[in-house]
C-alpha cells in the first residue's frame, strides 16, 4: 500500500510540475494548477496503477476472509482444504493437483 501511496503522489507531483511548465504560475491560477493536477494525476493512476490496486484488493480480500474464518473457528488448513476441494481428514492430492 505504501509503495502505491507514494506512486499516486509522485503522479500527482509530475502532472503539478507539468501544469506549472505550460503557464499555470500565477497566483491566481493556482486552484486551476492544483485541481487540473489532481484531475489529471487521478486518471493516469486509474489506467496506470490498476494492477497494483487489484493486486492490493485480492490481499485484503484474503485477509478478511482467513480473519471470517478464525472468528467461526474454522482453521486455516480446513478453509484451504475446502477452497480446494477436499473432505475434511483427507490427506489425498486434490483433483487438480492429479
Amino acid at each position: 500500500m505504501f509503495r502505491y501511496t507514494l506512486l499516486r503522489t509522485l503522479i500527482f507531483l509530475g502532472c503539478l510540475l507539468l501544469l506549472w511548465l505550460l503557464g499555470l504560475r500565477d497566483r491566481d491560477e493556482m486552484v486551476m494548477l492544483v485541481v487540473g493536477s489532481a484531475l489529471i494525476s487521478m486518471v493516469i493512476s486509474w489506467f496506470g496503477l490498476r494492477r497494483m490496486r487489484e493486486e492490493y484488493s485480492a490481499q485484503l480480500a484474503a485477509r478478511l476472509e482467513r480473519r471470517a474464518n478464525r472468528r467461526r473457528g474454522v482453521s486455516d488448513e480446513a478453509a484451504e482444504d475446502a477452497e480446494v476441494g477436499l473432505a475434511p481428514g483427507d490427506d489425498s492430492e486434490p483433483e487438480t493437483y492429479r
